[in-house]
């Protein structure tokens, strides 16, 4: 089924339940690292291990060398475990560069009157729903929204921001986390055994009297505490409202929706001719839900008018991405 042909029909957004494959660890990593001396085979020995294994989620062996290397001090164990997992997963990169990345997800997440859209990329869609690469892109998507929330506001209009790969890999991992994404990165990759790239984000952050619309389609069930939304596409919409509209989440996510299914270029005005199918002004758009009628037919009677959009699409070409 084309991705117009689902959206028309499924006009409502439903986070749907995908299974979780179990996290993917290799076989006998780091086994070129001296283990140290043997832990005793006390209760309390085998306690640390099962907590050490639950909190970090690394195999029962590389728990073992890291409480053995530790000598039983849990904190210190979690952190050799961490810092023995990215050297390999520096390593794994490295040897693992320039392998294609056309699989990944979109994340959106929303905060207050701020709004971040992030693409990460992987080699297959088994490692995307892999609940291990979903918290990498939680995290770089905390990281957008930190970096966006430090900027200064503008008090009259909106703010709109990208960030290409290489600025997104120096970012701060976000609250409560140490080190930069790419360092998350290289823990992932590290752990799956795939490339991936943390491909580029964007960020919209408006004012009273602004309102940001979003659609993410084909959601997953996200494993963050957060307000993350994943899928293979996401839209952000700027709207200018002069009055509060209880419909306007409503209102924000159709748009949304729209500008995922018909892939606009452009806002347009309320005064452009009504185009068909190959147009790519929004407002002049056949409506997405209602062809009889354009874009701008649709928002005029809702008090609203929309100034700005974003659409990420999992994978598409640099060029693509560029035009968007």
């Amino acid at each position: 089924m084309s991705l117009l042909r689902s959206l028309r029909l499924f006009p409502v957004v439903c986070t749907g339940r995908s299974a979780r494959p179990a996290l993917l660890q290799g076989s006998q990593p780091w086994h070129t690292l001296h283990a140290g001396p043997s832990l005793s085979s006390s209760a309390s020995s085998k306690e640390l291990l099962m907590k050490l294994r639950r909190k970090t989620g690394y195999s029962f062996v590389n728990c073992k060398k890291a409480l053995e290397a530790c000598d039983g001090d849990l904190q210190q164990a979690e952190a050799w475990l961490h810092k023995q997992a990215q050297k390999e997963g520096w390593s794994k990169a490295a040897k693992l560069h320039g392998r294609k990345t056309k699989e990944g997800l979109i994340g959106l997440l929303q905060e207050g009157n701020a709004a971040v859209l992030v693409e990460v990329n992987c080699e297959t869609d088994f490692v995307s729903r892999n609940v291990k690469f979903q918290q990498l892109v939680q995290q770089v998507a905390l990281g957008t929204m930190s970096h966006c929330q430090s900027l200064e506001d503008q008090l009259s209009t909106y703010t709109k921001g990208f960030l290409n790969s290489s600025q997104l890999s120096e970012l701060a991992a976000g609250p409560n986390q140490e080190g930069s994404l790419k360092d998350h990165l290289a823990l992932a990759i590290g752990n799956l055994g795939e490339n991936m790239i943390l491909k580029r984000a964007a960020w919209v952050k408006v004012p009273s009297g602004f309102y940001v619309g979003s659609y993410v389609h084909g959601a997953l069930q996200s494993p963050s505490p957060h307000n993350l939304v994943l899928g293979k596409y996401g839209a952000l919409v700027v709207c200018e409202t002069c009055e509060q509209n209880k419909n306007l989440q409503d209102v924000g996510r159709r748009l949304g929706q729209h500008v995922v299914g018909m892939a606009p270029l452009s806002v347009g005005s309320l005064d452009d001719e009504p185009g068909g199918e190959a147009e790519t002004r929004m407002l002049a758009q056949p409506y997405l839900l209602d062809p009889s009628i354009t874009l701008g037919q649709y928002v005029q009677p809702r008090g609203v008018s929309v100034v700005d959009f974003v659409r990420f699409e999992c994978g598409e070409a640099e060029e693509e991405a560029e035009a968007q």
